[in-house]
């Protein structure tokens, strides 16, 4: 099953790392203050969807989906959504670090 490994949870991640940024960019101007909220935005964004992801994957091992909706249950998907930051922030940094050179109007 495609939930018993990490290989599929990493690679999914790591994707969304590079997809959510990409997506985001033709919505920002260019600039330097913009560059940085399209960061905050992203990261926001990625830590909503792992954390998602890690209830998906719960959920699809047989936690029951009645305990997802208590309030203990979100802080903590949250924070493991934050712990798999180590998967998609390096990638999303190296995402957003190549954005300045698409850059037409505004120099770096």
């Amino acid at each position: 099953m495609i939930t018993d490994g990490l290989i599929f949870p990493a690679l999914l991640l790591g994707a969304l790392g590079w997809v959510i940024p990409r997506l985001l960019f033709p919505v920002f101007p260019e600039g330097v203050g913009p560059l940085i909220r399209l960061g905050l935005l992203s990261t926001l964004l990625l830590l909503i969807a792992s954390a998602l992801t890690m209830l998906a994957l719960y959920l699809a091992r047989g936690m029951p989906p009645e305990l997802a909706g208590d309030g203990g249950a979100v802080w903590y998907f949250l924070r493991l959504g934050a712990m798999s930051s180590i998967l998609w922030a390096p990638v999303m940094v190296l995402t957003i670090a190549s954005f300045p050179k698409r850059w037409k109007e505004v120099e770096w």
